[in-house]
């Protein structure tokens, strides 16, 4: 699965187009190095996504290509918030 859509489909962030453009501003390393948009996400990746000051750090437990909002957050693990 594409980067920017695990990003929208676990919720991580809330718009597609939002993640794509994240990625595309180096906000978004997979296992310490930059990636696009276009990443095939794999289970046991750790993301590391940059919020203004916040850096938010997790690693990937399931790819799913959709999931009900409630079992979104089980598609990864807060590593450091």
């Amino acid at each position: 699965m594409r980067l920017d859509k695990y990003l929208k489909v676990s919720r991580i962030i809330k718009r597609r187009t939002v993640a794509n453009d994240a990625c595309d501003a180096e906000h978004v390393t997979v296992n310490g190095r930059r990636a696009k948009a276009s990443y095939d996400v794999k289970v046991g990746d750790i993301l590391e996504i940059t919020f203004g000051q916040r850096t938010l750090k997790l690693r990937v437990k399931e790819v799913k290509d959709s999931v009900a909002k409630a079992d979104a957050a089980t598609m990864y693990e807060i590593i450091e918030e």
